[in-house]
């Protein structure tokens, strides 16, 4: 077995683990970078974030000429051609993936094609990937090399970085018309008729695709409505808008059974509420969104010694250091919020801790949550609820801004709702500051970034309150939201 050394050895070659090895390599540590599949760049480049946002960004142009008419401009909607659609997806993606191994190679990192397992703390055994009968060995960008049927991989630090999956319905696995989100983002034609089991990003993501699209969507949700761990304004918003664009809403459902059966289509056996009555909905598919589950099964998760909660997520402090020195891990495997950008920061930081940096941790209420529905809802912080539940917040409070008295809200025909929270921490009383921010709006996936760097910085309320915004932009409304908490309401009661 050949054993080579390098200063870090990261097993997943995601948003976590790229971003690990890109500034570990830019401090100049020799990385080893180790991934199963034949692309690089995670479920979010080639399964999610990316793919999805392309299909978005493309039916987006469809509600667009659907608004057209109430501004006074005829247009109509020939057809979708989905293959054109298709290939629109798939060249991003892969446009994205060049950009990324291309980096990679600069920067100096060695990529392995393999599977990957932590023999110990320091010994990662990499072995062929899955129809491979050798480790393969990036020697420029794009090209590898055959290295040998089984590889040592001896590093100073190990970052564990093997992301997630998504979760089956109990009882239920994955088969026929019952689909994932990568299946769904498979499909070759539009389906006439979807249901959609769940409530958070991915669910009303697909649910806004397909509507708008004209996929007749029913979409079953537990609670009583969507999002339902958000601020309740922007939740509650959120369901109404997707109501009025005609996704069938069905909230305090508790989904019994799917059957897919030898036909097109599955049908989704159901309860509402407080009754035994077995509901049906049926879908020509259906579509399950109802989480994701960290990769930790393998069985060197647990014979390595790792700390695993009663989830199965790996137990890492504040920057990612597990129970064994020199694992770290990151990502979807840790808990907290699931997200890419997440899975970036964290893994720069880790990067910087392990070259002797002092970076400071990646804590999950400064991270923004965004669902790119029509229209987007973006949240960061803390709401009123979990303000008050917090020992170190004084008083609390909630502002709502009404967004249609914003101008370009008006043109836009959408509905939404701005919420900020405002209070004071124990340590710094005296000194209001932006506690949390939730949006529905066109934009919430831009305005989001700017409510961060507030609610991030602890910006005082006062300060925040005179930062200027271009008139007329949506903008504004993150603007006089600001100003009505402050006390000093402009084009607003």
């Amino acid at each position: 077995m050949v054993q080579q050394h390098f200063d870090i050895a990261i097993i997943g070659a995601g948003p976590g683990g790229y971003s690990t090895a890109l500034r570990a390599a830019e401090l100049g540590k020799s990385v080893a970078l180790i991934e199963r599949d034949g692309t690089l760049g995670g479920t979010c480049l080639n399964r999610g974030c990316i793919p999805s946002k392309a299909l978005l960004t493309a039916v987006h142009s469809v509600e667009t000429i659907h608004n057209a008419e109430r501004m006074g401009i005829n247009a109509t909607l020939q057809s979708i051609d989905f293959g054109r659609l298709r290939d629109f997806r798939v060249s991003t993606v892969e446009t994205m993936t060049k950009g990324l191994t291309g980096l990679l190679a600069h920067r100096g990192v060695t990529v392995f094609r393999g599977c990957a397992a932590l023999q110990n703390a320091h010994t990662v055994r990499v072995t062929p990937a899955e129809g491979e009968t050798q480790v393969s060995r990036s020697v420029e960008a794009g090209v590898f090399e055959p290295v040998e049927t089984e590889l040592a991989v001896d590093a100073d630090g190990v970052v564990l970085a093997t992301g997630s999956r998504p979760l089956a319905l109990p009882g239920n696995p994955f088969a026929g018309a019952l689909i994932d989100s990568t299946q769904a983002l498979e499909l070759n034609t539009l389906p006439s008729s979807a249901v959609i089991i769940g409530a958070g990003a991915v669910a009303l993501e697909f649910a806004s695709l397909w509507n708008a699209a004209g996929c007749e969507v029913t979409l079953l949700i537990r609670k009583d409505r969507v999002l339902s761990t958000w601020e309740r304004r922007a939740s509650m918003t959120l369901t109404r808008e997707l109501k009025r664009r005609g996704v069938n809403v069905i909230a305090r459902t508790a989904v019994d059974r799917v059957d897919t059966g030898a036909n097109l289509g599955a049908t989704v056996h159901y309860r509402q509420g407080d009754s035994d009555e077995d509901r049906t909905a049926y879908g020509e598919v259906v579509l399950a969104a109802i989480g994701r589950v960290p990769n930790t099964d393998a069985d060197w998760f647990r014979s390595s010694g790792l700390a695993l909660d009663d989830h199965g997520y790996v137990v890492v402090d504040g920057f990612g250091h597990t129970n064994l020195d020199g694992v770290w891990a990151l990502g979807d495997i840790t808990p907290g919020h699931a997200l890419a950008h997440r899975a970036f920061q964290q893994g720069i930081a880790i990067a910087e801790k392990i070259a002797g940096l002092d970076p400071k941790p990646v804590l999950d209420e400064t991270v923004p949550q965004v669902v790119f529905s029509f229209p987007e809802a973006a949240s960061v912080g803390l709401t009123l609820d979990q303000a008050k539940a917090r020992g170190d917040v004084l008083e609390p409070e909630e502002t709502a801004y009404p967004m249609l008295s914003n101008a370009r809200m008006l043109m836009s025909g959408e509905g939404g709702s701005m919420t900020i929270v405002s209070g004071e921490f124990a340590d710094d009383p005296g000194r209001r500051v932006v506690l949390g921010v939730h949006i529905v709006s066109p934009i919430a996936s831009d305005l989001i970034a700017e409510a961060e760097q507030l609610v991030g910085n602890r910006v005082p309320l006062a300060e925040a309150s005179r930062l200027i915004h271009p008139h007329p932009t949506f903008s504004e409304t993150l603007g006089e939201a600001l100003l009505k908490a402050d006390g000093r309401p402009l084009h607003t009661r």
